[in-house]
């Protein structure tokens, strides 16, 4: 086949889980990254960032739409395009986490909880519009990056066959839009992306010529959370030119405030952090107020104050960070060795209690007035504009100025669900994990719209 991947080949007949990840070992090794079936392809680069522009007249969107949601999650696909299209109508969906299709029954009244792998294409409704989120993790940063040698890498060759299938019946879906991790765009030196476009543009669908790169915050939702947006149109006469996505003005970091989705009046204790935890706080607040550093542009590692271990080792950034801390307690010997002291640093605090990361500049005065991780690198300070990413890791993060956690109302805002959304009888851990899990409705929102204005 020199190199060549086909969609015939790709999708080929419906086979069992298993079968489709050995159908897809080693896919990435049969192409060379500039040919795929002697077609000579873009080379992998920045990836497209939405076009800066004053925002257009309210979209043309249709009265009645089908649609179905794949890998569906808890539904963010779902509640975006309702938002947009009331009477928008989901006739399938489908996921594999028995949790989430509990919550999505709840929310929809639809039984989500199926197996893509092994559903036959006749089952699934005819529908205007089809939205995926294939598995991020076998390409994102936070996984281990194997792309398609990992099964949940080939899930979208699945999608690709529901499409073939509804296209050859001459049912093809109007719209497709698909949603992953920024880093999908640069996987394996975007070989990744291509071989996706090449799949998408062969059943005839036109795309922009790379995904769009979106987060939360550039809508006004105070989450700094990138991902990939690949939006299509059935439009096969046309699939060589790529759509031209402008998605208006887009708003910086700056231009958020993480306290315009917090309810200031909200005390529940479970939310609010441990006592160890203010500890830390309190001690380096102190710290920071005393030193002579009001931008502390490294980590502060106290174990590393006056140390003699042997860092030959280190590689030259972390070589680097010691020796500043060094001459940080040098220049302020007497203060950090009473603070060390009273706060039993040296004796009482954790090994990641004792590093400090000031990630504020000057645009704040003390850590009462910041947002606050508590992670495995330390204790890190942020400016109080946007939320760091929600992840299924759970790790949501404290504001100083109230002492206390996120609340599963906030964070349903910084996803943009409803704060009445149903999580149903299940524990807050799992509830966290799906709304880091989902994507922010908002996004996908303000995408659809645009698509849904396009004309073919």
């Amino acid at each position: 086949m020199n190199g060549e991947i086909s969609l015939k080949a790709a999708i080929g007949q419906k086979k069992s889980h298993y079968q489709t990840q050995n159908r897809y070992k080693n896919i990435e090794s049969r192409f060379d990254g500039t040919k795929i079936g002697g077609e000579r392809l873009p080379l992998a680069r920045t990836p497209l960032l939405a076009t800066p522009s004053p925002r257009g007249s309210a979209p043309k969107t249709p009265k009645k739409l089908t649609f179905i949601e794949l890998f569906s999650g808890i539904g963010a696909f779902y509640q975006a395009i309702t938002n947009i299209v009331p009477n928008a109508k989901c006739v399938f969906a489908a996921d594999i986490n028995k949790d989430c299709a509990k919550v999505y029954k709840l929310n929809y009244g639809i039984e989500s909880l199926c197996d893509l792998t092994k559903i036959e294409t006749n089952s699934i409704p005819d529908h205007d519009f089809c939205f995926f989120s294939p598995p991020c993790q076998a390409f994102s940063k936070g996984g281990k990056r194997l792309g398609f040698e990992e099964t949940r890498g080939t899930l979208i060759f699945e999608v690709f066959r529901i499409l073939k299938s509804k296209i050859e019946r001459g049912k093809p879906p109007k719209y497709i839009l698909m949603e992953n991790v920024r880093n999908l765009v640069s996987h394996d030196k975007g070989n990744t992306i291509r071989v996706i476009l090449k799949g998408l543009h062969e059943l005839g669908y036109r795309t922009p010529e790379l995904p769009l790169i979106l987060s939360p915050h550039q809508f006004g939702i105070p989450q700094l959370r990138e991902r990939a947006f690949l939006p299509g149109i059935y439009d096969p006469e046309n699939v060589h030119i790529p759509l031209n996505f402008d998605m208006g003005r887009l708003l910086s970091k700056n231009d958020n405030n993480i306290f315009s989705i917090i309810d200031e009046k909200d005390f529940d204790k479970t939310l609010q952090i441990r006592k160890e935890d203010i500890r830390t706080i309190d001690a380096w607040n102190e710290f920071y107020h005393a030193i002579d550093l009001k931008v502390i542009g490294f980590p502060v590692w106290a174990d590393y104050f006056h140390s003699d271990k042997d860092i030959s080792h280190f590689p030259n950034w972390k070589k680097d960070f010691i020796h500043k801390n060094e001459e940080l307690y040098k220049r302020n010997k007497d203060f950090i060795d009473n603070w060390a002291e009273k706060w039993k640093v040296f004796t009482e605090f954790t090994p990641t209690q004792r590093k400090f990361e000031w990630q504020c500049g000057t645009n704040i005065k003390d850590i009462s007035e910041a947002l606050i991780q508590f992670r495995p690198s330390g204790m890190r300070v942020k400016v109080p504009t946007v939320a760091p990413a929600l992840v299924a890791m759970v790790q949501t993060p404290v504001l100083g100025k109230l002492k206390r956690k996120l609340s599963l109302k906030e964070c349903l805002r910084l996803q943009s669900f409803p704060d009445d959304f149903n999580f149903g009888e299940q524990s807050l851990h799992e509830c966290y994990k799906q709304l880091g899990n989902s994507i922010c409705v908002t996004v996908v929102q303000e995408v659809t719209k645009k698509l849904l204005e396009k004309e073919i």
